[in-house]
């Protein structure tokens, strides 16, 4: 057996503090200047940055990153990817990122560990199966999987879900998308940073960006702590950061960030085949390859930068938790987090040029972000390198703000966002 696959190779390459492995992404220092500037080392981030080496042949490239790659929202989330969302629009972006998810692995020669092991959105009331009717029904029209399921195929499919006597939120049947299901966040973040350094990328780790360059309304670079990055074309990836970022430009984002709160429970045996989400309780679980229960909720609407859960979101998740699947009752927590996501107004995200020449944004995703990321660097790459949009993005353009054609998914779906 190789080296490379060999259990005693791994445990001393352990012992000796992994020395002797080489590093999966080049720990680049920023030139004095690049053709374009990614601000944000996320899966946006990173994956703008593949693109715009693969699809157009441009790999002058700095992705900066103010901390560690995979140390924000790409690693703080419940890593669910699915595209059973109700207008034209979301479909087309959301399946587009999942279609490039579902050849992924094979396109970065890294396992991401996708598992498409099907999402349920399930109903309690016939109010909510009427939800469901119209989202499957959409998903359908808009050529993506959806189908309703009866009570009963429901049950048959998530056996655990409370059927008791005392149910409060007995299951009425829901909407069922086969090719939903989870992939490793950190896998796709060290994915496309090591494809993208393969191409010829510069990633910068730890250099924050202070301000944007700007001359005669025109973007020519950036001031970080690690000095002056010239370039003319500039995307920024930076999630809730981006309100910041572009202020000093005299850019507006109609943005809000709140936290999203998720939770890991102690590992159990197989249990749960599938991603569940409850559209009463408001609560999502699925159970990881190494058995814990992964579990969210709605967010919490204190708008906020903090990266820290708190009681009352716990309280309100796990009561949802224990409704849907008392048998988990007994189970342990290990973890409580908050990713900090950036919401604006129809709950759809940003991606277009900004109000100054040569700087692109891509943000807003609230809480669809970890699942969008392929579709958001693909899109995000097309507008810098050709200096126009995609079709998919062009309808999610900051322009929508001023014509009032946005793209309601919350109320399109009936869910808080």
């Amino acid at each position: 057996m190789s080296r490379r696959y060999s259990a005693f190779a791994l445990f001393r390459e352990g012992l000796k503090g992994q020395r002797g492995w080489q590093p999966a992404w080049r720990k680049a220092k920023p030139q004095p200047a690049y053709d374009v500037i990614i601000i944000g080392g996320g899966g946006h981030g990173l994956a703008t940055a593949y693109y715009l080496a693969k699809n157009h042949g441009i790999n002058r490239v700095a992705v900066l990153e103010r901390g560690w790659i995979g140390g924000g929202n790409t690693g703080r989330n419940t890593t669910a990817v699915r595209s059973n969302y109700f207008y034209p629009e979301s479909v087309a972006l959301y399946d587009l990122a999942l279609r490039l998810y579902e050849g992924l692995s094979r396109e970065l020669n890294y396992n991401i560990m996708l598992s498409q092991r099907g999402m349920l959105m399930y109903a309690h009331t016939p109010t909510q199966m009427e939800i469901c009717t119209r989202i499957a029904n959409a998903m359908q029209l808009n050529g993506v999987d959806g189908a309703v399921m009866t009570a009963e195929e429901a049950i048959r499919r998530a056996p655990l879900l409370n059927q008791g006597p005392n149910a409060r939120l007995r299951c009425h049947g829901g909407v069922w998308q086969g090719r939903g299901g989870v992939a490793r966040h950190d896998a796709v973040a060290w994915g496309y940073a090591r494809a993208a350094s393969g191409l010829g990328i510069d990633i910068v780790e730890n250099c924050s960006v202070k301000e944007l360059l700007i001359e005669s309304g025109r973007i020519t670079g950036v001031e970080t702590d690690q000095g002056t990055i010239k370039a003319d074309r500039v995307g920024i990836a930076a999630a809730s950061a981006s309100p910041g970022l572009v202020a000093g430009a005299g850019v507006k984002l109609p943005i809000l960030t709140y936290a999203l709160q998720a939770f890991v429970s102690e590992p159990v045996k197989p249990c749960l085949d599938t991603v569940l989400l409850s559209l009463g309780a408001g609560t999502y679980v699925s159970q990881s390859d190494k058995g814990e229960m992964v579990i969210g909720g709605g967010l919490d609407r204190v708008p906020t930068h903090g990266q820290k859960g708190n009681l009352p979101a716990q309280a309100r998740v796990l009561s949802g938790l224990l409704e849907m699947l008392p048998s988990l009752g007994q189970l342990k927590l290990l973890r409580q987090w908050a990713g900090v996501v950036d919401v604006v107004p129809d709950s759809s995200p940003i991606i277009g040029p900004a109000p100054v020449e040569g700087l692109y944004l891509n943000c807003g995703w609230g809480t669809g972000g970890f699942k969008a990321i392929p579709a958001g660097g693909w899109l995000l790459a097309h507008l810098l390198a050709k200096g126009e949009h995609h079709e998919i993005s062009r309808p999610f353009d900051l322009d929508r703000f001023e014509t009032g054609r946005l793209i309601d998914e919350a109320a399109g779906s009936g869910i808080p966002h």
